[in-house]
């Protein structure tokens, strides 16, 4: 079966790992990179062998069928827009959009043009997670009844070489990371039906310590610290927090998920591997557990992949519009609850994304 041709919209950080995985996957070849500053898309496709162009002549392009989109968030909406309203398929990288509305007309375009659309993250189709709903689906923690999921940290201002959109709307640790633990976390127990929260902005300014921005100071417009409650539709209750205001670290676990039976140390779900290990009623210690699925390094693009597959053969992909639509409305539902002071009752649900098979090759999506 022949790759479905993919073209690359937005060619910044993240843009290297989707070009260096990108034509390794058995479903799709990226052929294409384009952005806003064409010399640098010429730049970024020269490097990678492949096409660099302006966005106009790339959503122009007959052969090119699905579209990565890697802009900033602000943006994620409205470039996926343009993409459909080009007849392509488009996969965005998280979060979905920055607000409720732009997402559903997102959803709805692609419903009435008959084209798929999808968004990271995709790590949760990492050898992790993987392992991780194999072992809940298989029983060894027995009915799960809650999770706790932890993702603190000092902020990006210290690394990132341009972090000023970390603390716009469509940024703040929810909206950065949140979407791999959600998305993590429905992957491993279902749809979310209500969620609470409190949310605070607690620096209104942030000062840049990275290069080249080195001095400059960031006005705060999102709530940097989200202490969250969820309900499952399959009755566990989970609790979350988002930081980027732990300046002095934590020994906090990534994500653990109890059980009847057991408890389930989680990997991050930022990654694809492990480490993964269990504390089984009765035990007297952990147990590590090694990974049942492939995918334990830096696979991402698979997600884009196993919807190149979904567009080859008519299966439903897994990194679909509507998970990642109900993972937005839950973050949005945690910023409302502490606004109004009141639970946030969900109005999407989703479909828990279906396993990967084991025994997959490298770079293969279907056994």
């Amino acid at each position: 079966m022949d790759k479905i041709k993919v073209g690359i919209i937005g060619t910044g950080n993240i843009s290297g790992i989707y070009l260096q995985n990108g034509s390794r996957f058995d479903s799709m070849e990226v052929v294409a990179c384009a952005d806003l500053d064409v010399e640098r898309a010429k730049a970024k496709g020269a490097e990678n062998g492949i096409r660099g162009c302006s966005v106009e002549e790339l959503l122009a392009d007959p052969d090119i069928q699905l579209i990565i989109n890697l802009t900033i968030p602000q943006a994620h909406a409205a470039v996926c827009l343009q993409a459909l309203e080009a007849g392509k398929h488009v996969y965005v990288e998280k979060p979905f959009a920055v607000t409720r509305e732009d997402a559903k007309r997102v959803l709805a375009l692609a419903k009435e043009r008959g084209l798929l659309v999808g968004s990271a993250p995709d790590t949760f189709l990492g050898g992790g997670i993987q392992t991780c709903v194999k072992l809940i689906e298989d029983g060894w923690i027995g009915t799960p009844i809650g999770a706790t999921a932890f993702m603190v940290c000092g902020g990006h201002e210290s690394w990132h070489p341009a972090p000023e959109f970390y603390y716009q709307k469509g940024g703040g640790p929810m909206f950065d990371m949140g979407p791999y633990y959600l998305t993590a976390l429905v992957a491993m127990l279902g749809p979310i039906t209500r969620v609470t929260g409190s949310a605070r902005i607690s620096y209104s300014e942030r000062t840049i310590t990275s290069q080249p921005k080195y001095g400059q100071q960031v006005l705060v417009e999102v709530p940097t610290h989200v202490a969250g409650i969820l309900d499952f539709a399959a009755g566990p209750i989970g609790t979350i927090l988002t930081s980027f205001d732990v300046k002095g670290g934590s020994v906090l676990p990534r994500i653990e998920v109890y059980g009847s039976l057991g408890t389930l140390q989680v990997p991050d779900p930022n990654g694809f591997g492990g480490p993964i290990s269990i504390w089984r009623h009765g035990a007297k210690a952990w147990t590590e557990i090694p990974l049942t699925h492939g995918y334990a390094e830096n696979a991402r693009g698979v997600g884009a992949a196993d919807m190149a597959k979904a567009i080859q053969t008519g299966r439903r992909h897994r990194a679909n519009g509507e998970l990642a639509y109900h993972v937005l409305e839950a973050m949005h539902g945690f910023h409302d609850a502490s606004e109004q002071g009141k639970h946030y009752v969900m109005e999407s649900t989703c479909e828990r994304p279906a396993p990967l098979p084991l025994g997959l090759r490298d770079f293969e999506l279907d056994a």
